[in-house]
């Protein structure tokens, strides 16, 4: 059984800095690949960013330079570090794993993880 727990958000000013982090309990946690989504109220789940099992980084074009997805397998965590936030970063964070390798072209598409986790609210205020 896997599980994703998140943590981190909060109610920021803009220009602002949070760390979220995303735990992974899986039998082996080392062979998923990881992302974050972010969803507004009646909105789709928008990719943010991945991290493949291989360490490879792939990121939206609206949080490039801005924020950075990193992983540290001895935790078992994901972490993203969002800098310079802006009004439009808010949403509810999710996390979510899949198995295997993702090519960049795929990493984008939600229907391909399985596990998800319940989310961190971030709100930036202007």
């Amino acid at each position: 059984q896997v599980q994703l727990v998140e943590s981190g958000g909060g109610l920021v000013q803009a220009g602002d800095s949070l760390r979220l982090s995303c735990v992974l309990s899986a039998r082996t946690p080392s062979q998923y690949s990881m992302a974050w989504f972010r969803q507004i109220p009646g909105k789709d789940r928008n990719f943010v960013a991945a991290v493949t099992l291989g360490g490879s980084t792939y990121y939206s074009d609206f949080v490039k330079d801005r924020f950075i997805i990193s992983r540290d397998d001895a935790k078992n965590t994901m972490y993203l570090q969002m800098n310079n936030l802006q009004p439009e970063d808010t949403g509810d964070y999710y996390c979510a794993a899949y198995m295997g390798l993702l090519a960049r072209v795929a990493a984008p598409n939600r229907r391909l993880y399985r596990s998800w986790g319940r989310g961190t609210q971030v709100t930036v205020s202007g």
